[in-house]
């Protein structure tokens, strides 16, 4: 039997297997926004491993999320959690 691949990427597959995520996803409780955030921080970590100042990584991650301002950007990632 054939394993047909999920239409969905799973962005937190470091988290939750792909089924999990698929299965939260199909009945909505999956919340995107917080889902882009988690994965913008992550990029912004990678960015500043590799000694990229801090502005230089916002600027890398606003061409690929043009529609968010760059001081947008910054709040997420220094975004304190609680």
């Amino acid at each position: 039997m054939k394993t047909i691949k999920s239409k969905i990427d799973n962005p937190l597959s470091d988290l939750i297997s792909d089924e999990i995520y698929e299965l939260l996803n199909s009945k909505g409780l999956i919340d995107e926004k917080s889902v882009r955030d988690y994965q913008i921080r992550n990029k912004f970590k990678e960015l500043r491993a590799t000694k990229l100042s801090a502005s230089d990584a916002i600027d890398a991650l606003r061409e690929e999320y043009p529609y968010l301002q760059f001081d947008t950007i910054r709040k997420i990632v220094y975004q304190i959690h609680k």
